[in-house]
């Protein structure tokens, strides 16, 4: 769904710069992570309740092609135990970076390093409290598994004369978070994400030489995994692509200018002044300024109802008939396609704002 999004907003922009000026700004705004912990919960711990197995198996392989014209040569998936200590320190690291909680420790110990046989085992209640007593904090976060897929191929790219080797690694982990006064864990978080390589060459014997081989590919996907939950247990900044008209007024050209010198306000003035136009298309165009003015200004309220005004001047503008507009073309209608997309990112914001906000309490909006 993401990169169906981003592909429409990149056609939407081509079509919209064809017929008249746009310019392209980065805004920066915080998420709240998926879990919320309590205010009280100032010190954590990351411990590695992972048993080790090591080795690895062989999945499938296909044979090698005869003819190497634009075809796959080889294929094959395998499956690793990923180093969930090295998972545990990058976790531990990217946690710390966060500044979300007041201290982060590691356990160097493997909890599971006794055993005689693997086994997936939750830490007890009195696991927990003497581990929250010994490192001196009140919650652990638990590594409970780490699985790496990967899928290397190599294939011959005739239209370049070239070999190319890829290794597209998938990265399946899981943990979960314990505080001592509760018998079962608080929650348990399962994640996953990608990390890719690529190499090219005149020969397969050249691109096999430099592919990452496996113990590299254990080594950086274990430490990428560490980074992948810190998203789902602190708040996290998400940068956005956002969009201003132009021209349309010598009042819009004028704005554009104080918004590169950074003068927002001086814009906003010069907005307002420009939707007080009889011509409808200036006002829908200012209004969609109007509404990214307030939302750099964390007014979201404010950036929703200008928004909102300008979805309704572009559906009149471009004349969007409100029971067809689901099948509509997005080059006719590249205005109301883009605020209506707008609108829909301002109300996301502001339905998880409230958690936003219960997150961050820990810091008295010093944030």
């Amino acid at each position: 769904m993401t990169k169906y999004h981003y592909l429409f907003v990149s056609l939407l922009i081509l079509v919209l710069t064809s017929c008249q000026t746009i310019e392209e700004l980065s805004i920066d705004y915080m998420v709240p992570a998926s879990i919320s912990f309590p205010s009280e919960l100032k010190r954590v711990a990351i411990v590695n309740n992972v048993p080790s197995n090591g080795g690895y198996i062989l999945v499938s392989e296909s044979p090698k092609a005869e003819e190497p014209v634009g075809r796959e040569l080889k294929k094959a998936t395998v499956f690793f135990d990923g180093n969930a200590q090295l998972a545990s320190e990058s976790l531990a690291e990217s946690l710390s970076k966060a500044n979300y909680f007041d201290e982060v420790v590691i356990c160097d110990s493997v909890l599971r390093s006794k055993d005689i046989l693997p086994r997936e085992a939750t830490l007890s209640q009195v696991e927990v409290k003497q581990l929250a007593k010994n490192l001196d904090v009140d919650a652990i976060i638990s590594i409970e598994g780490l699985k790496i897929k990967a899928v290397k191929g190599i294939q011959f790219l005739s239209d370049w004369g070239l070999f190319q080797s890829t290794t597209d690694a998938k990265i399946f982990s899981g943990l979960r978070i314990y505080i001592p006064s509760r018998k079962v864990p608080m929650v348990t978080v399962n994640v996953s994400d990608s990390i890719y390589w690529e190499e090219t060459g005149t020969s397969e014997a050249s691109v096999l030489k430099r592919s990452i081989d496996d113990k590299e590919l254990v080594k950086e996907a274990s430490d990428f995994a560490g980074t992948i939950p810190v998203k789902y247990l602190t708040p996290y900044w998400k940068t956005a692509k956002r969009f201003i008209y132009t021209n349309g007024s010598v009042e819009m050209r004028d704005a554009a200018i104080y918004v590169k010198e950074k003068s927002w306000d001086k814009a906003h003035t010069l907005w307002e002044k420009a939707f007080q136009s009889k011509n409808k298309k200036r006002q829908m165009r200012s209004a969609l300024n109007i509404a990214l003015y307030y939302e750099m200004n964390d007014s979201l309220q404010n950036a929703e109802k200008w928004a909102l005004k300008a979805q309704s001047l572009a559906r009149e503008v471009e004349k969007v008939d409100e029971k067809t507009k689901d099948n509509f073309d997005m080059r006719n209608v590249p205005n109301y396609y883009y605020i209506t997309l707008y609108v829909g990112e301002l109300q996301e914001r502001l339905s998880y704002l409230p958690k936003l906000n219960m997150q961050m309490n820990r810091f008295n909006d010093d944030f």
